[in-house]
Parts: structure tokens; sequence; C-alpha cells
């Protein structure tokens, strides 16, 4: 492996414990240029008690900061370790390799191989896809520069859809990207039984780490948009009636409880917690993690 071997970075010895269940909390980055709020809210989380942010790479296919570069720009200034997510859908093998060997130099450990959102129909004339790979063959490719290229190899995390109405096929798709590099897989969240029971297969079946997806719904309209428009999530109905007519305190709490619920039961099965940031409310994150830490 070119002379070294893997880091063990604190997020993933973390990771690795079985005492402990690290968390690794997605923070959106930002739509426009000014990142002071967002550098705000990422702070909080380190000080909340989050070993790792993740960034998504522009999330149903709408432009954002590079999530490379604000990784950077976290790790740098904030001392976090970070996870971006780099996405099949912009680029080509040479964007691929070039972007890798970027984040090489600037050492981060940690990355999340994703196919990404496609494009929405109605842009299609304008903007244009680029998938020189799927997430699979992308995850391939890291895996060989890691062995060849890289001084310190990537812990390579893919994605997990536990909502998927057919998941023996997701489950057998997740066993090929283990078997070409993957290391650990990040879930979609979880609010239903038959995720949960996906997530338990997923633990008896795969041998790479795990970290639970929680995202914190907090308002009626939150839920039946994730519901009609986010692929991958599936709210039941019993949940989404439950934020009918409440106000932002009540959702919020409503939210905690739930995160916390779900937290509880699929301990067993997680190594970690993937909590996703809903409308840049770190403050409640930070809330949901002290909760989940007191159990």
């Amino acid at each position: 492996m070119n002379g070294n071997e893997t880091k063990n970075t604190r997020f993933w010895d973390a990771l690795c414990d079985p005492a402990r269940r690290p968390f690794a909390v997605e923070l959106d980055s930002p739509a426009g240029g000014d990142i002071a709020r967002y550098m705000q809210g990422a702070r909080e989380l380190r000080d909340g008690g989050a070993e790792l942010i993740t960034v998504p790479d522009s999330p149903l296919a709408l432009a954002r900061m590079d999530a490379c570069m604000t990784a950077c720009k976290l790790r740098r200034e904030l001392g976090i370790e970070v996870m971006p997510h780099l996405a099949c859908r912009d680029r080509n093998r040479i964007a691929a390799q070039a972007l890798l060997l970027g984040l090489s130099a600037e050492e981060i450990e940690n990355i999340l191989l994703v196919t990404g959102d496609p494009i929405p129909r109605e842009r299609r004339e304008t903007d244009k896809g680029v998938y020189h790979f799927n997430s699979r063959g992308l995850i391939e490719f890291v895996a060989g520069l890691n062995e060849t290229l890289f001084p310190a190899p990537f812990h390579i995390f893919a994605a997990l859809n536990v909502n998927a109405r057919s998941f023996p096929i997701q489950l057998e798709l997740a066993l090929e990207k283990e078997a070409r590099g993957a290391v650990g897989f990040l879930t979609q969240p979880v609010f239903t039984e038959e995720a949960l029971d996906n997530l338990r297969l997923a633990r008896k079946t795969l041998h790479a780490r795990l970290l639970g997806g929680i995202m914190p719904i907090v308002s009626h309209k939150n839920a039946l948009y994730l519901n009609r428009e986010v692929a991958g999530i599936s709210v039941d109905e019993k949940t989404v009636a439950r934020y009918e007519g409440v106000d932002r305190e009540r959702g919020e709490a409503i939210a905690l409880e739930l995160s916390l619920d779900i937290a509880r039961r699929m301990a067993t099965y997680v190594d970690g917690y993937f909590l996703i940031t809903p409308f840049s409310r770190t403050a409640l994150m930070v809330r949901i993690m002290e909760a989940i830490r007191e159990l």
C-alpha cells in the first residue's frame, strides 16, 4: 500500500470500539457565498459532541458550495474530522482522481462515495450529468488508488438504503461495495419498522461498520416533503400525523422524542449514529446527541 498503513483516525477508532457509538453529523454546505453562519453551526456541532461532520455533494442536484473544499475548511479551522461526499454525477475519472489527490494532500481520511441525485427532468436541457462511474465502480477505483497512489489510504464509506422496497437487492449491492473496498455504510434515515428490520438484516450480513441514519422531522410540511420528494426516505402515516397543527417548539420536541426512540431501538445493530441536520438547526442536533449519550 505505497509503503504506508491506513491511519486510524479518532473517528475510525471510535467506530471500531464496541463500547462507543460515535456521531457523524451531516451539515449541508452553504447555497451562497457567505460561510460565517455555516462555520458557527459546525462549531456548535463539534462542541456539542459530533466526532465527525459529513458534507453532502450538491444534494438534489442543486449547486451548493463544493463539499470537498468545505470539508477542508472545517478540518483546518475547527480541527474536526470530516467526511466529504463524492458523487458520481459530476466527475469523470480524471476529475475524480485530481480531487482525491487534493483531499489526500489536505489529510482528509474519510470519504463517502455515492451515485448522486439525478438532475431533475426540467433542467436536463441545460445541466448535463457526468456518470463515468456508478458508486460501485467509484469505490473500486478509489480502493485501487489506495493501494498505489495515496500516502495514507482513505477510509471508503458507502450509502445503504434501508427504506428500499426490494431491500435484498440493496443488500446484494452493499455486499458488492464491501467486496470492492467499502469499510463502512451510512444508512438512509430510519423511520419505520420495516427499515429497522432491514437494518437488523444488514448487521447480520455485512462485515463493514454501520452508521444508522437518524433525521429529525421538524414539521408537518417537512414530513410530507420527505415522503413526496426525497428518494430513499419513507415516513409512516402515523408519524406524519403527529406533526399536524404543531408550532416550531412542539415540532422540535416531537423530533427529539422520535430521534431518541429510534436511536435506542437501533443501538444493538449499529457501530455509530449518522445524524442528518434539518434546515441548519444545529442546536436541535446538539440536544439529540446529548439525549442519545444518556441512553
